[in-house]
């Protein structure tokens, strides 16, 4: 059975990635595992919005992402669908990848940060993550990509909850850009 693709809003990517949590859970055997995974849960689950958690589950189970599980006891359990799995694997920020075009638009697509001092895990996350997708730092909190890359931005941006300390800019030139070129293989 085929399923219209459809747009995953932040929540439900948040809905999605809290219940892959929950399966990771069942599947590891580390406490040290278990307990980071713990820590994470309940920080996300604040974050979400009563009403829009409502309606992200109702898409979610019309979607055919999640469905119910009824219980003995009269509660009822969100599993997560083979194809819910997928998708939420496929939003998971440690194994996002920017997808490169065959043809380079040139263009530079550059992000800039200012996170305070007191939020200094914040910012060092937002780094890591950045370097990890493909980003390389033009200067302190200054990174470059030559490819389209706004919605895995966007993904680490709603995950963190940073946006209002990122910014992002498309440049047409860069004066170090045959620099940056040769580092991103485009000469």
């Amino acid at each position: 059975m085929e399923y219209k693709k459809q747009r995953i809003g932040n929540t439900k990517k948040k809905v999605l990635l809290l219940l892959v949590a929950g399966l990771a859970l069942g599947l590891t055997r580390s406490p040290k595992k278990h307990w980071w995974i713990l820590k994470k849960i309940p920080k996300e689950w604040k974050n979400i919005n009563r009403q829009a958690l409502e309606r992200a589950i109702n898409s979610l189970y019309v979607s055919h992402l999640v469905r119910e599980k009824y219980n003995k006891d009269g509660t009822t359990t969100l599993v997560l669908s083979e194809n819910g799995r997928q998708r939420a694997l496929r939003f998971n920020i440690n194994k996002m990848e920017i997808r490169k075009p065959i043809k380079w638009d040139r263009k530079w697509r550059i992000v800039m940060f200012d996170v305070p001092e007191k939020l200094r895990r914040l910012r060092d996350s937002l780094r890591l993550h950045f370097r990890e997708i493909g980003l390389i730092e033009l200067q302190k909190s200054v990174f470059v990509y030559p490819y389209p890359c706004s919605k895995e931005i966007e993904f680490i941006l709603e995950f963190y909850n940073a946006r209002k300390y990122v910014r992002s800019i498309l440049a047409e030139k860069i004066d170090n850009q045959l620099h940056l070129m040769g580092k991103f293989g485009l000469c």
